[in-house]
């Protein structure tokens, strides 16, 4: 999908005050926060007194109308000190989509310019204990009663719930329906119902929460359904996922760079045998394999937000690949740096430990790699007819029976 890359100075400018926040309020308290399990909440001020909230958010709405490819340079920056911010950060992205992408003019005017001003931060509800990668396959009810909906079930891995003040709640609304099952439904913090169930004890991102949300005959207006009518929750949901993707490959960028820089600046630091270990061939070539994959996904990941942001069609598959490319290569980085730091990379005193562990969720969270690599693959074959005209280049070959039948030709 040919298209043009193009940096404005406005998401230059944003980009560089993240990276400041970072550097300031982020990098230097990441191991404070990720051993106490803490939200960083004086970072997250600086980044809505930055207005870096406003990024994605159109200035009708009370943001700047930067773009995705903007947010994408901001979550890299904050991924790079610390992944878990970077979580932190963009999963409000994550959480407003939803309104933005299908909500009425009213929902929109309603909601976008408080996460616009950081007043309100957001959390995106989707996943349950038993629908993960099958959008399709939710429980939890909402039931049309008056003016009202009730909501009733849980929601599992709701990242930024506690901290979060605005939920988009997926939930079924019609059973009966194979189309229109399913409706996006904005649930405030506070509402008579809703609460927040167990914290999870995480291996990775610990300074962002991720919780189960309970929803015990909660009660919100009919209004808040997005687009004024149910029914349009998994097209919601889908479309979400395409625009955000390229946030996660984002993280994923941040999050390989971060361990890059580690790994250099450890090796030419390390000595064995008199010298250097970054004057060891082989050490050499980790970091140039580290560096090449990285600027790879960054220009990927790129590329696909440029494509979001230009609105073109089918997205779908560059979002996936952008996603998956990114995020096995910020694992395969950060795996790398550890072996760099040798067995200091395994002690939590060292700070490429947390970029390891940070890093393994990238490849499962907003669709796992599987189902990345399944979309890809599928997504190829539907543009197969395109190709079409490519079969006269490849023979066909004839297997002769010689028993009277015809022959068989592929």
């Amino acid at each position: 999908m040919p298209h043009d890359i193009r940096f404005s100075e406005l998401a230059r400018e944003l980009q560089a005050k993240a990276r400041q926040i970072a550097d300031k309020h982020v990098r230097p308290l990441a191991a404070k926060f990720d051993k106490a399990q803490e939200y960083n909440w004086d970072a997250m001020r600086a980044v809505a007194q930055a207005g870096l909230l406003k990024t994605w958010i159109p200035e009708a709405y009370g943001g700047v109308g930067a773009g995705v490819l903007a947010l994408a340079l901001v979550t890299e920056e904050l991924s790079k000190a610390d992944s878990g911010f970077g979580v932190a950060f963009a999963v409000n992205a994550l959480g407003s989509f939803p309104i933005l992408l299908g909500g009425t003019e009213e929902q929109k005017q309603r909601w976008l310019p408080l996460v616009a001003r950081g007043e309100k931060l957001c959390a995106f509800c989707l996943s349950e204990k038993y629908a993960g990668s099958d959008a399709g396959g939710l429980s939890v009810r909402a039931f049309h009663e008056g003016d009202q909906w009730r909501i009733c079930g849980e929601k599992k891995w709701t990242t930024n719930g506690g901290v979060a003040d605005l939920y988009t709640v997926f939930c079924v609304t019609d059973p009966t329906s194979k189309s229109r099952r399913i409706s996006a439904i904005v649930v405030e913090k506070g509402t008579p119902g809703f609460s927040i169930g167990k914290f999870e004890d995480k291996m990775g991102i610990r300074t962002v929460p991720v919780v189960e949300t309970h929803f015990d005959n909660a009660r919100v207006p009919y209004g808040n359904v997005l687009g004024g009518k149910p029914g349009m929750g998994f097209a919601h949901a889908m479309m979400t996922l395409d625009h955000a993707r390229p946030g996660v490959a984002a993280q994923a960028v941040g999050a390989a760079q971060g361990a890059l820089d580690l790994a250099v600046v450890y090796a030419g630091r390390r000595k064995q045998f008199g010298q250097p270990i970054s004057s060891f061939q082989m050490v050499q070539q980790m970091l140039a394999n580290m560096a090449m994959k990285t600027e790879a996904s960054r220009w990927l990941v790129y590329s696909c937000a440029a494509a979001v942001d230009q609105h073109l069609e089918r997205i779908t598959k560059e979002a996936a690949i952008a996603k998956c490319f990114a995020t096995d290569t910020a694992m395969e980085v950060a795996t790398d740096a550890v072996q760099i730091f040798g067995g200091y990379g395994f002690m939590e005193d060292y700070p490429i430990a947390k970029f390891f562990r940070d890093a393994k969720i990238l490849q499962i969270y907003e669709g796992t790699n599987q189902v990345q690599r399944m979309v890809i693959a599928r997504n190829l074959i539907k543009e197969t007819e395109s190709l079409r005209h490519l079969e006269e280049y490849i023979p066909k070959e004839r297997q002769k029976s010689f028993s009277g039948e015809p022959d068989k030709t592929e």
